[in-house]
């Protein structure tokens, strides 16, 4: 069987692909990460990889005088997305897909950190995340963004209207967090410690929310990622 490719755009160390990892190697991805801390995205080919993920981070997509690399992604997304490439985005991930796409990005009215099951649209029936219903999943983000033009609202939360999109089956923008592994929390709650202690979220809560909920998450988001990759093979 002939390989795949995926760039996974990868801004801290810790947040990673986490339990889409062995999705992906069974689905015969071979993973190659590019920390944008040390590459510039804007020097990668974006209609290269069979799959583009761009993962979470502490970065607002927004400020591109701070981090210049923002404005990078961006344009390599704009370009990928132009060509309906394969493309996944988690967290920062899918608020600099809507950049992309001419949509609104911005801070959230509070920050949303914890863990919450996802209101779905049903649609047509043919949601991605229907695997997902009734699953609590982890959120960590602060900001938030508009439904980007010709895509489908695929989830939302009291807090926040546009938690996941899509764009036919190639493009899935996800504002949660579905790839987390409950065994590495420590990662997060270490790395994120003062975006905890400044929301005034607890990391024992968190810690203990995880225990409860998190093995359902990985079970869940396992389905729920192996169908989206199906589907991806069944348009090409």
């Amino acid at each position: 069987m002939t390989r795949l490719t995926l760039t996974a755009l990868r801004h801290v160390a810790f947040e990673d692909l986490g339990s889409f990892a062995p999705v992906l190697e069974r689905a015969g991805y071979d993973i190659a990460y590019v920390d944008v801390t040390d590459t510039d995205p804007g020097a990668l080919d974006p209609l290269a990889p069979d799959l583009l993920v761009v993962l979470g981070g502490p970065a607002s997509a927004t400020d591109t005088q701070g981090y210049p690399v923002m404005a990078s992604e961006t344009a390599l997304l704009r370009a990928r997305l132009e060509a309906d490439r394969p493309t996944l985005g988690i967290c920062l991930g899918a608020q600099l897909m809507a950049l992309a796409l001419g949509a609104g990005v911005r801070p959230a009215r509070a920050k949303e950190i914890g863990w919450a099951a996802l209101d779905l649209e049903d649609g047509d029936g043919t949601n991605p995340l229907a695997p997902l219903r009734g699953t609590p999943v982890l959120h960590w983000h602060g900001d938030t963004f508009d439904l980007p033009e010709g895509c489908a609202r695929l989830a939302s939360t009291p807090l926040c209207a546009n938690q996941a999109f899509s764009r036919g089956p190639n493009i899935l923008g996800l504002q949660f967090h579905p790839e987390l592994v409950a065994a590495r929390l420590e990662r997060w709650t270490m790395g994120h410690a003062n975006e905890l202690a400044g929301a005034g979220v607890s990391p024992v809560v968190l810690r203990e929310d995880t225990a409860r909920h998190g093995a359902s998450l990985e079970r869940a988001a396992t389905v729920m990622f192996t169908r989206w990759l199906e589907g991806l093979s069944a348009a090409r």
